[in-house]
């Protein structure tokens, strides 16, 4: 009994290990290690177009760490003379639509062309755990091991309509690392197409032939923002129901007022899945970039939305300190529980928390 249970614990000889660790994996576990980086050297590297150093700044503006945020902020301020050379395309459109699909094939089809693309993809939040639940990675697997492409998932978080709150500065970091085209792809429920539409130039929705939404009218706010309208799926037998569709949405777009661009919004055909319709797509998007250079309407509007952004940031700050501050913490427990027994009303509870 005392052999077989010293046999059983013996060890055998097996796959033999290399005797060194790689070089490349030694790198990285340097680089994983190492404690502190200085605002200069991540500045300096995602210059230099090093994506390990790009995803760990994404990650700092991501944080809620007070010192994660003011090196952020640092690397940010740093970069900005060297960002807004871009082109950022918004893409949206509700789930099944084929947007990661879309945007795969899209995003080969810019990098076969020489461009350097990053796609911020915004995720639905785990209730749970609050990180992504959708894995665009997964879902993009030809364009992920692209050397001239980037991708970013990143949860949704609380912040309106689903849009990661830090998508607009990741944006400014992606430029300052050399990608030329900037593609944000939005949950694709609540508001969030309102936010992307305020950090990009031109906006794309994708829909579905026979979904029901040409017919509807379709949602009049999304269909206002759209600079063009592409019909994904048009293809396994739904190119009869697409052509019909085309028509239906070209006629719902000339009933809205004319876009202060002068720009007509367009509708296109596309299929992801076997590459059809996308080198139209980036043509057209090509069209209204240089159309709306060419009338100074481009940096109108960027001014524009930097107006908008800077508001914003003011507004969410505010709320952030109202909540985090220490005697608005105790009072609006105690306002609750006058609440709750009927004590006060909401707009009474309300005005004394905003005078304290």
């Amino acid at each position: 009994m005392t052999d077989k249970k010293k046999s059983a614990l013996t060890e055998k000889d097996g796959v033999s290990q290399p005797e060194t660790t790689s070089k490349s994996s030694a790198e990285k576990i340097k680089f994983s290690r190492k404690k502190k980086t200085s605002t200069k050297e991540f500045v300096t590297e995602i210059l230099a177009g090093s994506i390990p150093f790009l995803s760990r700044a994404i990650t700092l503006v991501e944080s809620t760490n007070t010192k994660h945020q003011q090196q952020a902020n640092e690397i940010l301020e740093a970069c900005l003379p060297y960002a807004n050379k871009s082109v950022r395309i918004g893409i949206t459109g509700v789930p099944g639509v084929g947007k990661s699909t879309f945007i795969e094939s899209f995003g080969k089809h810019l990098t076969s062309l020489g461009k350097k693309v990053a796609v911020l993809a915004v995720d639905p939040s785990s209730s749970v755990n609050k990180g992504s639940i959708l894995g665009d990675k997964t879902r993009m697997e030809e364009l992920v091991t692209d050397k001239n492409a980037f991708i970013r998932p990143s949860p949704s978080g609380t912040s309106l309509g689903g849009v990661a709150q830090k998508t607009r500065e990741s944006i400014i970091l992606c430029e300052a690392a050399g990608f030329d085209t900037i593609v944000i792809e939005t949950v694709g429920v609540g508001q969030s197409e309102t936010a992307v539409h305020s950090m990009t130039d031109f906006f794309l929705l994708l829909k579905l032939a026979g979904a029901g939404d040409e017919l509807q009218g379709i949602k009049r706010g999304i269909i206002e923002m759209a600079d063009a309208i592409v019909i994904n799926k048009a293809d396994s037998g739904n190119e009869k129901n697409a052509k019909i569709a085309k028509v239906e949405f070209n006629r719902a777009l000339h009933l809205y007022p004319p876009k202060d661009s002068g720009w007509q919004p367009k509708v296109l055909l596309a299929s992801a899945l076997q590459h059809k319709g996308i080198d139209e797509v980036y043509t057209m998007i090509d069209d209204y970039i240089i159309a709306a250079k060419n009338t100074d309407y481009f940096q109108y509007k960027r001014n524009e939305q930097n107006k908008y952004w800077l508001l914003e940031t003011i507004n969410q700050q505010l709320k952030s300190n109202f909540y985090n501050n220490a005697a608005i913490k105790e009072l609006l427990s105690n306002e609750l529980s006058k609440l709750e027994s009927g004590k006060t009303t909401p707009f009474a509870a309300a005005n004394r928390l905003l005078k304290k």
